[in-house]
């Protein structure tokens, strides 16, 4: 954008010079005055003429200057675009591992969760039916008591004994504790401990009178008497049973016992 204007100012400050040239010739017939009149005011334009094509060229060199910074602007932004691009895909990136990461995790707390809460349903306490009744008992509660149960019907009676033994001390206030001093009493008569299987029927009738295995722990207290000869209390204890629990199937067995033993 320079040269052109440099041209044009040559130009002009050589048709200049052509002017001074016959103008030098007829200087003779002018004055002295309108001579150097001309000659100023061709220098006047000739100066004016150059402080134009000077002015000229400066602007195009700052015009220049400008087109080189804007392009060097333009190539920098060009740059931060492709550098913003490829930081954008980073994160996208790292956002979808982020995300993969979160599901996994959310994952692993729910195993965790569902696992800490198969545990503790292993110690909430359960209901259970047992004789009829329904009770709240402790996992370990309710597997005790099978376990015990599980050896009696075995026909292990003497093993049964203490674990009947183990599980009332241990579960004293248990929900199953009537239905562990039936079988325990049960245990002692089938191990020939008579007067054993006596004190165990008679504390599960004053514990739980009114419970399902109370008319045949009744029956089973004048079985022991018998055992032990004591033919009087063993009827006495038989017509007991039949007034307490007269519609049991304990109370049909005591009248057929007292038939005999009249």
């Amino acid at each position: 954008m320079m040269r052109p204007a440099l041209h044009r100012a040559v130009a002009q400050a050589a048709a200049a010079c052509a002017l001074l040239l016959p103008l030098a010739g007829q200087a003779a017939l002018f004055s002295d005055d309108e001579a150097r009149r001309a000659i100023l005011e061709l220098r006047q334009r000739v100066d004016a003429q150059r402080t134009q094509a000077d002015r000229q060229a400066e602007e195009a060199r700052r015009a220049a200057e400008e087109n080189a910074q804007l392009r060097r602007s333009l190539l920098d932004l060009q740059n931060q675009i492709e550098a913003l691009k490829a930081e954008l895909a980073r994160l996208r990136g790292t956002d979808e591992t982020l995300a993969r990461d979160v599901a996994e995790l959310q994952r692993r707390q729910k195993d965790v969760a569902q696992g800490i809460d198969e545990r503790l349903r292993k110690f909430e306490p359960v209901k259970v039916t047992v004789d009829g009744r329904e009770i709240t008992a402790d996992p370990a509660e309710q597997r005790d008591f099978e376990a015990a149960l599980a050896i009696f019907r075995k026909g292990d009676f003497a093993a049964a004994l203490p674990a009947f033994g183990e599980f009332l001390r241990r579960w004293p206030a248990s929900g199953y504790k009537p239905s562990a001093l039936f079988w325990q009493g049960n245990a002692q008569y089938a191990t020939r401990d008579y007067r054993g299987a006596l004190a165990t029927f008679r504390a599960l009738l004053q514990q739980a009178p009114d419970h399902a295995r109370a008319p045949e722990s009744v029956l089973s207290i004048a079985n022991c008497q018998l055992e032990l000869k004591d033919t009087a209390g063993a009827r006495k204890t038989l017509d007991e049973l039949v007034k307490a629990y007269p519609q049991s199937e304990a109370a049909a067995a005591a009248r057929e016992r007292l038939a005999r033993l009249r």
